[in-house]
């Protein structure tokens, strides 16, 4: 990635200019769902399944990755496979802002 598009964040990592300009409207329906359903758990969670129990997309859960909305929490020792995220304080920055979108 060009050192345009990054940004130095204290500890001396870097993140992609796209953590930081959290833009709802950058939110797709899929994703959204999928971060308001880690509001209602324990850590804030993220879940590995919809509501149907079909197993969430893995371009939705590393593109919410790559945002700064989620982060992986631990590795599944069981299904290595599986990304086990949480969500991240943008995550309710980017939540927040597209919900005061909505009611305006």
């Amino acid at each position: 990635m060009s050192e345009s598009k990054r940004k130095r964040v204290p500890g001396g990592s870097e993140k992609p200019d796209s953590a930081a300009g959290l833009k709802p409207s950058k939110l797709t329906t899929v994703q959204k769902r999928w971060l308001l359903r880690g509001l209602d758990q324990p850590g804030w969670k993220l879940p590995l399944f919809d509501e149907n129990g079909r197993e969430i997309p893995a371009r939705t859960i590393h593109a919410c990755v790559e945002a700064g909305w989620a982060e992986p929490w631990f590795s599944n020792p069981i299904k290595p496979d599986w990304l086990v995220c949480k969500l991240t304080p943008a995550a309710f920055e980017v939540l927040s802002a597209s919900q005061n979108r909505k009611d305006s």
